[in-house]
C-alpha cells in the first residue's frame, strides 16, 4: 500500500486511516506526509488503546506528526462532507459485512479531487483452511471474501471515478497447522461468522482437520494463501443531486475584448 503511493501525486492535508487497528498504518502515512493531519479510526476501542500506549519516543513522534484516534464504525464516520484528501484503509474492509456503505460513506468524506485506497482479502484467502475442514465437516469455519471484480462495481455503482483494482497472492508456510491457528487468533483473525457452530469445536473436527491439511504438505511445509485485493479511485466533481437532478455549473460571460 505504501510503495503504491509513490506513483500518485498527492499531497494530503487531512488523512483518513479507516479502520487503523494499532495505528501502525496511521504513524507510516504521518510519516511520508509530515505536512498532514492524520487521523487514525477504529470501531475497537481496545486497538485504539493500543495505538495511544506506544513507547514515549514514539508518543513524541506520533504528536510532532499530528496524528488523532477516533473510536467509530467507518460505515458511519462522524466527520463533515469533503473533509479529506485521502481516505486509505488497509486489510479492514472484508471486516464489513457488506463494504458498500462504508466505499460511500468513504466517498461523503472525500473532497473533490480527493483519492480513495484500500487494500483487503479476497476469495481465495485461507482456502487450504477451509478445504481441510470442509474434507469431514459441513460447518463454516473460514470467512468467505468479496471478489475484486465485484468490489470494483460497488466502487463504480457509488461514484467513483477511475477506479482501479489488482491482487496478488501471498503464501505463508508453517510447520504446522497450531503455527497457523496461533497466528491468526494473535493477528485477531477469528471466526465471526452467523452461521458458525457455537460452542467449542469439537476435538474430533480438529483431528480431521489437521489431517486433511497434511496432506497438503510441501516441502516440510503447510502453505496457507492470502489473496490480497488493492484498489483506489477518485472521488469526481458532482454531476447529479441527491435526488437525482444534474448539477450544472453557470459561469458569467466574459466580456469582449478581455
Amino acid at each position: 500500500m505504501l510503495e503504491r503511493l509513490q506513483y500518485i501525486l498527492l499531497d494530503p492535508g487531512r488523512i483518513l486511516d479507516a479502520g487503523c487497528g494499532a495505528g501502525h498504518g496511521a504513524k507510516r502515512l504521518a510519516e511520508r506526509y509530515p505536512g498532514a493531519r492524520v487521523l487514525g479510526l477504529d470501531f475497537a476501542l481496545p486497538m485504539l488503546q493500543a495505538a495511544r500506549s506506544h513507547d514515549p519516543w514514539l508518543r513524541r513522534v506520533l504528536e510532532r506528526a499530528r496524528v488523532d484516534y477516533l473510536c467509530a464504525d467507518f460505515a458511519s464516520v462522524p466527520l463533515p462532507a469533503a473533509s479529506v484528501d485521502l481516505a486509505w484503509s488497509n486489510l479492514a474492509l472484508h471486516c464489513a459485512d457488506d463494504p458498500q456503505p462504508a466505499l460511500k460513506e468513504l466517498r461523503r468524506v472525500l473532497k473533490v479531487g480527493g483519492l480513495l485506497m484500500f487494500s483487503c482479502y479476497g476469495p481465495d484467502t485461507l482456502k487450504e483452511l477451509k478445504s481441510a475442514f470442509a474434507a469431514h465437516d459441513g460447518a463454516a469455519h473460514v470467512h468467505g471474501f468479496i471478489d475484486m471484480h465485484d468490489l470494483g462495481d460497488m466502487l463504480s455503482a457509488c461514484a467513483y471515478s477511475a477506479p482501479v483494482m489488482d491482487m496478488e497472492v501471498i503464501t505463508l508456510t508453517y510447520a504446522d497447522v497450531g503455527a497457523l491457528l496461533a497466528d491468526l487468533r494473535a493477528t485477531g483473525q477469528q471466526n465471526a461468522l452467523a452461521e458458525r457452530r457455537r460452542g467449542l469445536t469439537g476435538k474430533e473436527v480438529l483431528v480431521a482437520m489437521r489431517a486433511a491439511y497434511e496432506d497438503l504438505r510441501r516441502d516440510g511445509r503447510l502453505p496457507a494463501s492470502f489473496e490480497i485485493v488493492y484498489g483506489h479511485a477518485w472521488k469526481p466533481a458532482q454531476r447529479l443531486s441527491e435526488d437525482g437532478r444534474a448539477v450544472v455549473t453557470m459561469q458569467p460571460r466574459r466580456a469582449k475584448g478581455v
